[in-house]
């Protein structure tokens, strides 16, 4: 998998940077809108030292910023100083491989327990945390993005954190999840809630049907789903020097569904097709059905079958794909549905005020068929609530792009009224831009874009944070 990466990097933008800096004055092609004023986060794996046999996502967290502020932009990037970062920043090398893997030479006290911090970043209650699944949050300071240390509500919650947590837009609640959390390749996920005011009203624990790798789960007005896909946590195959996550088809794929106020034990599993899926674009509730879009691979792209051997390039391709689940049925069957055959992509949104609820707007990054899922996003498309195509960008050929963050124009503005930032990668000039679309004509191209004297390598996940 190094090798697959590290190969891909060379004609990509997956390779790190070696270096945090600070721009405060970027130079700018049309105009900002006087509107966007806040900080743009970024995060994503950019690891201090090459390491030998180290997966793509468990890289060193680095954090990008891009404040915007009356028409003007400015840029700061810092890696997040876990205490594995530390460590190795002091020993001058690399002292783990994949998945927490010491290397020869590595002192005993020396640990990688904290994670790495490099997957999202969130605003919630008054606080701004980087998230990896694997550990606690970790809190940041906003201006400096120094390292605040890890976050646990006072205790009030134990083990893995996701990094995708949901905040309902009514009632400003935070709800998550966290798998491996009877420990590392076990199949218990904890879940809860902390409240818009920051205090923990929830903390719970439930078995899954076997020990999955569960990046996303489903949040609606009224329920949680927990997806259990067959990329498979697995302690004898790690003790053996193997991937401790594969990919196994055979175990099938589940969801459980249970009521956000219920108990664990009333949890309903639904049975469907095997698959993978990374991301949920947004999900909600049709009288006694359940609705939700995501982003569904065929096979699990970037792990390999436990022997080894690859997954299929050509179905390790996500779609746009239709979940539902009908809670007053005689089944334990959901459905799935493709929406768009003719396009593959990755890294969903909608409108964050209308998630859990109903939506007509939603936007992913597309991808190049010719080129391998990851590195290889090129364009955005814009779909409505029906699975409607409505616009669809493309970059110039060989040129990436992030995740599309959504930003509305007021705290008053209809769905979807607002821009639309990502991040985008020139490959001729090796350097980036921040791309600013209107959110409904991304046809047109970019409005403004902010531009970069160096790249910001692909990530994972980001969001806006408004001026307070």
């Amino acid at each position: 998998m190094h090798d697959q990466v590290t190969s891909n990097a060379a004609r990509t933008n997956l390779a790190p940077i070696p270096m945090e800096c600070d721009a405060p004055f970027l130079k700018i092609t049309g105009e900002l809108p006087r509107e966007l004023n806040g900080t743009l986060y970024r995060n994503g794996p950019n690891p201090q030292f090459d390491s030998p046999g180290a997966h793509w996502f468990v890289g060193d967290g680095m954090l990008h910023a891009f404040h915007l502020e009356d028409g003007r932009a400015s840029y700061r990037n810092r890696w997040v100083r876990t205490p594995k970062w530390q460590a190795e920043h002091d020993a001058g090398r690399a002292l783990f491989g994949g998945f927490g893997r010491k290397l020869p030479g590595t002192p005993a006290d020396v640990t990688n327990d904290g994670g790495v911090a490099n997957t999202n970043i969130i605003f919630h209650a008054g606080r701004l945390l980087a998230l990896e699944e694997g550990h606690m949050p970790t809190e940041i300071e906003p201006g400096t993005l120094n390292r605040r240390g890890y976050c646990d509500y006072s205790g009030a919650i134990q083990g893995s954190f996701t990094a995708h947590p949901k905040i309902d837009p009514v009632t400003g609640e935070m709800v998550f999840f966290g798998y491996n959390a009877a420990g590392p390749l076990t199949p218990t996920l904890s879940f809860g809630s902390v409240s818009s005011a920051g205090t923990v009203t929830r903390f719970d624990r439930f078995d899954a049907p076997y020990a999955s790798m569960v990046h996303d789960f489903i949040v609606t007005e009224n329920h949680m789903l927990f997806p259990i896909l067959p990329i498979t946590g697995s302690m004898e195959r790690a003790m053996r020097g193997k991937a401790p996550y594969a990919w196994e088809p055979e175990k099938g794929a589940y969801v459980g569904v249970m009521k956000r106020n219920g108990a664990a034990k009333d949890i309903v599993w639904f049975r469907a097709e095997t698959c993978y899926v990374f991301h949920i674009m947004n999900a909600w509730e049709e009288g006694n059905r359940i609705i939700a879009d995501v982003m569904q691979y065929e096979e699990a792209p970037l792990f390999n079958h436990p022997d080894g051997t690859p997954t299929d390039p050509v179905k390790s391709r996500a779609r746009y794909c239709r979940w539902t689940f009908d809670l007053a049925g005689n089944t334990d069957r959901f459905t799935q549905t493709y929406l768009d055959d003719g396009l593959t992509g990755e890294f969903p949104r909608v409108d964050d005020r209308r998630a859990g609820l109903t939506t007509r707007h939603g936007w992913y990054a597309c991808a190049n068929p010719d080129l391998p899922m990851f590195g290889a996003l090129s364009g955005i498309v814009h779909v409505d609530g029906r699975g409607k195509r409505l616009g669809n960008y493309l970059l110039p050929a060989g040129d990436t792009l992030s995740e599309p963050v959504f930003v509305e124009r007021g705290k008053d503005a209809a769905e979807g009224d607002g821009w639309l930032l990502a991040v985008v990668w020139r490959a001729r000039e090796n350097r980036s831009d921040l791309a600013v679309f209107n959110a409904q004509d991304v046809e047109s191209g970019p409005a403004a874009l902010v531009h970069l004297g160096h790249r910001v390598p692909d990530g994972f996940h980001g969001n806006w944070v408004g001026a307070i």
